[in-house]
Formats: C-alpha cells, sequence, structure tokens
C-alpha cells in the first residue's frame, strides 16, 4: 500500500519517515523544486536535523503520483487547504483525506476535516491530530494521536495503517471535536506563551491553561462536537504539549509577543488567525470566549500586552 503526504514540511515528512519505516510506501509531495532535489539528493530535511529519509519515501513535485494514491495525509497550514482542494476536487474523488493540519479557515469558519468534506465532497474526510512534535515522530519517540473519521469502519482500516511501533493511534467518529481541539490549543498556546514572555510566571500559565481549556469545551459543543472529545488527546494532551514547550511554534510566538521581542513571520503560527476565526464564532454564537478575544486582538496589534492582561485580570469574579 502506498501513501500519498501532502506537504513536505517538518509534520509531513515526519510522518512519511515513521511510516515507510514500518514497511509503507510513501509518495511526498511538495510545491517546492528546489526542495525536492535536495531531499531526494541529501536524503534529508534540514527542518529535521539528523534524521535520515528511509529510502520507502519518494519525493515529488508533481501532481500525478500523489493523486494515485488512495489515501493521502494532507499536511500543509490551514490556511492554505481550501486552495490545494478546490482545483483538484474531481482528482480526489473517492480519495480518503486525512487532514494533518490545525486551524480554522478564516473565509469559511472551517476546520479542516469540515474544509475537505465542503470543498472535495466526492472524497472522504478524516483528521489526524494529538500531541504531538515533529522531531519526536521522526526519532521514534512514543507518541499517541487521534484518528478521527466519521466512518467508524474506514476509521478502523486507517487506525490500523498508521499505527506503529511508536506512533499509538487512536480513533474517534467525532470529526468536529478532533478538529477544535486541535485548532484551539494553539490559540492558548500563544496566550501561555505571552505570560512567560512577560514574566508573569507558571502560576498564571497554569491559570491560563485552566481557564482556556474551558472556552475550547464551549466553543467545539456549541459547534456540534461530542462533550468527551477535548478530554482527550486531541483537546487536554495537545492543550498541555503545546502550553508547555518551546517547541511549540504558537508558544514562541507567544513568548515573543510577551517580552516585545521580534519573530521570523515566516514561520506558521496557525493559532494566530484561528483567533480571529475564534473571535467572529463567538461574537456570532454569543459565547464568552475571553483568553481567544485577547489573543486576537494582540496579533492584529489592537491592543498590547499590559492592557491584554489587565482586561483578563479585571474580569467579575465568580464561581468556577
Amino acid at each position: 500500500m502506498k501513501i500519498g503526504i501532502a506537504g513536505a514540511g517538518a509534520f509531513g515528512t515526519a510522518l512519511g519517515i515513521v511510516l515507510a519505516l514500518d514497511g509503507k510506501e510513501i509518495q511526498l509531495w511538495t510545491r517546492n523544486p528546489d526542495a525536492a532535489r535536495e531531499m531526494s539528493r541529501t536524503r534529508s530535511n534540514p527542518k529535521l536535523p539528523g534524521v535520515a529519509l528511509p529510502e520507502k519515501i519518494t519525493i515529488s513535485v508533481e501532481l500525478e503520483p500523489l493523486f494515485a494514491c488512495d489515501t493521502i495525509l494532507i499536511a500543509i497550514p490551514a490556511q492554505t487547504l481550501p486552495a490545494f482542494l478546490k482545483p483538484y476536487a474531481d482528482r480526489l474523488e473517492g480519495k480518503t483525506l486525512v487532514a494533518c493540519c490545525k486551524g480554522i479557515d478564516l473565509e469559511r469558519m472551517t476546520g479542516p476535516a469540515s474544509t475537505i468534506r465542503d470543498l472535495a465532497p466526492g472524497a472522504v474526510p478524516a483528521m489526524l491530530t494529538g500531541p504531538s512534535f515533529a522531531g519526536d515522530i521522526a526519532r521514534g519517540l512514543p507518541t499517541a494521536l487521534t484518528l478521527a473519521c466519521a466512518d467508524d469502519e474506514l476509521g478502523v482500516m486507517l487506525q490500523t495503517v498508521l499505527s506503529t511501533t511508536s506512533l499509538r493511534i487512536y480513533r474517534t467518529t467525532d470529526t468536529i471535536g478532533a478538529e477544535l481541539g486541535g485548532a484551539l490549543k494553539n490559540v492558548m498556546a500563544i496566550a501561555s506563551g505571552v505570560a512567560i514572555g512577560a514574566k508573569l510566571g507558571e502560576s498564571a500559565r497554569a491559570a491560563l491553561i485552566t481557564r482556556g481549556f474551558p472556552e475550547m469545551q464551549r466553543l467545539a459543543l456549541a459547534l456540534g462536537a461530542q462533550p468527551d472529545t477535548l478530554s482527550g488527546l486531541s483537546g487536554l494532551g495537545d492543550l498541555v504539549l503545546t502550553c508547555t514547550s518551546d517547541q511549540s511554534r504558537n508558544y514562541r510566538y507567544g513568548l515573543a509577543l510577551g517580552s516585545g521581542t521580534d519573530f521570523d513571520r515566516n514561520t506558521t503560527v496557525e493559532g494566530a488567525a484561528t483567533a480571529r476565526a475564534v473571535r467572529q464564532l463567538a461574537e456570532e454564537l454569543d459565547i464568552d470566549m475571553p483568553i481567544c478575544t485577547v489573543v486576537a486582538d494582540l496579533t492584529e496589534n489592537k491592543t498590547d500586552v499590559a492592557t491584554a492582561l489587565n482586561t483578563l485580570l479585571s474580569r467579575p469574579l465568580k464561581e468556577e
């Protein structure tokens, strides 16, 4: 069985590595010809230093080999997902498309699995998400993820195919909960980074994580998620990881905001766009999302760190 992977960034490549080492044939697609040539020549990805690409990984800029695969993992940024799907909806007919990105599309206000369902209606959408860093996966360190697929029979097949000795896959049929858990935790990671960057201390970060989790649940439930999904790997597990490690791009972005230092704008920070989408959804649905709203305002320079923190700390006292 050959598995296609769209996106040769750190995460897509890491998934390719762990699956290839498990014996799977991998077709890895990148839109960058220079990157494809260099990865093929060196059998490495500079985003994963010290990790060799197994021979079972084939790298290409051509889409035909990718579309020849029945199962395609999509590891491109959530905000660029529609641009990938729209032109090729007919070619993706009958394919199983597993979203491996996290975020809420600013135009459609949908998570990755829902975006696939809407823009490639002939394909079967699924979601792979949970607490994971590309470097850990690529190096074979133990990692547990959630595979969400509304078709449970297909979910069982994907769970079997994508599980390896180091990558343990749990499954759910709740694609809404899985995609929202993965998206919303990035916003909380930015908030946690701001707290540490502003030297508010570990206790403040713990408070943000704890109060941020109910925000995530409120929005997810309002949008149709199952109550227990966010308490699992795709929600709470991913939240804890990304709010406490500087391997998280969203957390590092928050650190820069909190400390007033520069951040590499070429680095993808899904949580910034997600925060703005959440702010809009919260307004439309009349849901109280104070942390997400403050993060959205910070990312758009509509407020500063001191004012944002004062906004949160001056909220009315209430029962927990």
